[in-house]
């Protein structure tokens, strides 16, 4: 299957003189979930920004379901929803008006029978007729993602899309990420949020400095970059480690020794280490491993990469 979205060698500098992208090249897969990952100022509002052709690239080409996205700017926009990280409502329009408003902005035949499944999905239909202003900011958010397929696109790009939300929304908007996957839309998302990234993208990409590092499949990435740690709870507290545990993480209140070891060594040492503390006299209650978050893969990354 041809990828729906392809990136070759895009660069833009600024007109002060700042590059903000350095030839990034990236094919996106038709109904995947891609995360974009990076710190403040890597980049990744540029690319989006490009990509949704509200900024003009320097250099390089971007391809959206075919069309060259300059020269044929209009059929390439079609395809695409932006979802932007700022709330910006007619807080006195209702719902559905604001809905059908942005689907007349891309010159498409009113259609609320289309217009009543987006709403529905979002479980917006029975707020319908309310008025933006009386909408909570979740709803709100739900919205925008509204405005953002009311015309129906093919992929939606989510900048930031549960920034300053609470827990509890920050999860209902992930299932509706979820529902837009299944249906077949392709989403590219930012996020700072990396549990998000770890608990719904398919991959991941990592740009930083206005490059991008590398795209991996999130699974294939936690293998090649995740370590484990091994917790050992000990029977009783220690003061400090002996010499032959030098190197070892022991806890503030004594109790817990950390070790760190790569999964993919031939051995990983924990016979050797529950060994030691056998020979050293140390009573161990518990043991118990723990695999490195994307967070920590993350930030390996960007240090090892950058």
């Amino acid at each position: 299957m041809s990828p729906i979205i392809e990136v070759s060698d895009l660069s833009k500098t600024y007109a002060s003189g700042t590059p903000a992208l350095k030839g990034v090249t990236l094919d996106i897969r038709e109904g995947e979930i891609l995360a974009l990952l990076g710190p403040n100022g890597a980049g990744k509002t540029t690319f989006i920004s490009i990509l949704c052709g509200l900024v003009t690239p320097t250099g390089g080409q971007v391809r959206v379901g075919g069309h060259d996205l300059l020269r044929d700017y209009r059929a390439a926009r079609s395809l695409i929803g932006l979802v932007p990280q700022e709330i910006a409502l007619e807080f006195f329009e209702s719902v559905i008006n604001t809905v059908r408003f942005s689907r007349g902005l891309y010159g498409k035949a009113p259609d609320d029978a289309y217009l009543e499944r987006v709403l529905r999905a979002l479980s917006l239909w029975d707020k319908r007729d309310a008025k933006l202003r009386e909408l909570s900011g979740g709803m709100k958010r739900r919205v925008l993602i509204a405005k953002a397929l009311s015309h129906g696109p093919r992929i939606l790009f989510l900048d930031e899309p549960t920034a300053g939300v609470d827990v509890n929304l920050r999860r209902e908007m992930w299932e509706v990420v979820r529902g837009l996957k299944a249906e077949g839309v392709t989403i590219i998302l930012t996020t700072h949020y990396l549990e998000e990234a770890e608990e719904m993208a398919d991959r991941v990409g990592i740009i930083d400095k206005g490059r991008l590092l590398l795209v991996r499949d999130k699974a294939d990435l936690m293998h090649e970059f995740g370590q484990k740690v091994l917790r050992v709870e000990l029977a009783a507290p220690l003061a400090e480690l002996p010499s032959a545990l030098s190197g070892l993480e022991l806890s503030p209140d004594g109790l817990t020794v950390s070790y760190r070891y790569d999964t993919h060594a031939d051995r990983s040492g924990i016979a050797r280490l529950l060994g030691t503390f056998a020979a050293e006299g140390i009573g161990v209650r518990d043991v118990a491993t723990e695999q490195s978050s994307l967070e920590d893969v993350f930030l390996r990354l960007v240090r090892d990469l950058a």
